[in-house]
């Protein structure tokens, strides 16, 4: 028997542990500072969109490779434990897993992260195609960019058979083949990485950080990204909200001024929204907006997976 695919997110990402370090401020190059707490906790973006969409009531399964040498265990439990589905995970008894070392300023929230991928860097196309029942069965599939592009090509061409909506939130920043973009349905990315994958200069400076600015040019690179074959361009702004791009149209998204504590997974965050909006049928503009609901809140708090709100906690 068929699934039901309503509700129903396929995430095919990284899984990682992240070791988080706070300090009043992030450090200058060459410079050592005196930290305020440290933690190790489950994270990667696969896994942080997978809990983030799983606390706002998806029905999540998880297309993933994961080294067991050490934290691989931990890092399954963590996400058994909020009904995330690890069933198309596989386990990989001689490597470790991705490794990700966090900094974060109190002061403004503001991080700075290394990644190592570990067993990320492994999953294969082969693993996809394993868990081609498993990809069949979903409404919509979203893949990040800390997994081997031939894997998130394989997920996503069953994907566009299946007829489920595809997501690629293009971070960190690369160059994509033309065959995948082809086949993304909405593709994601912040600012930066927007400005970096249509090729564009982004320079930092007083006159461009004012919100008329960042609009014009996040519109110049979203009509250049278009050009790729995607069918909607999806550029978050943190503070200046995040503009919606088509061929057709653009529509820009202003969010409520809140006080950041912690911005490390906001992304995640907003992305598990998206995606479990667009599962449930939600229109473009809500589904949107749930991603924004989410991420509002979540970079109030302190973590990554642990600041993720539920659904109810949205209303």
């Amino acid at each position: 028997m068929t699934k039901n695919k309503a509700g129903r997110v396929l995430v095919v990402g990284s899984i990682n542990m992240d070791m988080v370090a706070h300090a009043p401020r992030l450090p200058a190059p060459g410079e050592t500072l005196t930290g305020d707490a440290f933690v190790m906790a489950p994270g990667g973006k696969g896994g942080n969109q997978a809990v983030a969409a799983a606390r706002l009531n998806a029905e999540v399964d998880f297309v993933a490779r994961v080294g067991m040498r050490q934290y691989g265990g931990e890092l399954l439990q963590a996400l058994a434990a909020e009904g995330v589905a690890c069933d198309a995970v596989v386990r990989d008894a001689e490597a470790l897993p991705g490794i990700a070392v966090i900094m974060v300023g109190s002061s403004d929230g503001e991080n700075s992260i290394v990644y190592v991928p570990g067993s990320n860097a492994d999953l294969s196309a082969a693993d996809v195609q394993a868990a081609a029942a498993t990809v069949r069965a979903a409404a919509v599939v979203v893949a990040q960019l800390e997994v081997p592009l031939e894997a998130i090509q394989a997920a996503f061409e069953l994907a566009r058979k299946s007829g489920a909506v595809t997501v690629l939130n293009a971070a960190p920043a690369l160059a994509l083949p033309a065959g995948l973009l082809s086949l993304t349905d909405w593709l994601v990315l912040n600012e930066t990485e927007a400005h970096q994958l249509a090729g564009r200069p982004h320079v930092e400076t007083a006159d461009l950080a004012e919100p008329v600015v960042v609009l014009a040019q996040a519109r110049l690179a979203a009509a250049q990204l278009l050009q790729s074959g995607v069918k909607q361009v999806l550029i978050t702004l943190g503070s200046d909200g995040a503009l919606l791009c088509t061929n057709e149209a653009m529509q820009h998204f202003p969010v409520l001024p809140v006080r950041a504590i912690d911005t490390v997974g906001a992304g995640d965050t907003f992305v598990g929204g998206l995606v479990t909006g667009l599962a449930e049928g939600m229109t473009a503009a809500d589904a949107v907006r749930l991603g924004q609901a989410a991420a509002s809140i979540a970079v109030s708090r302190s973590g990554v997976q642990a600041a993720m709100p539920r659904r109810g906690e949205l209303a």
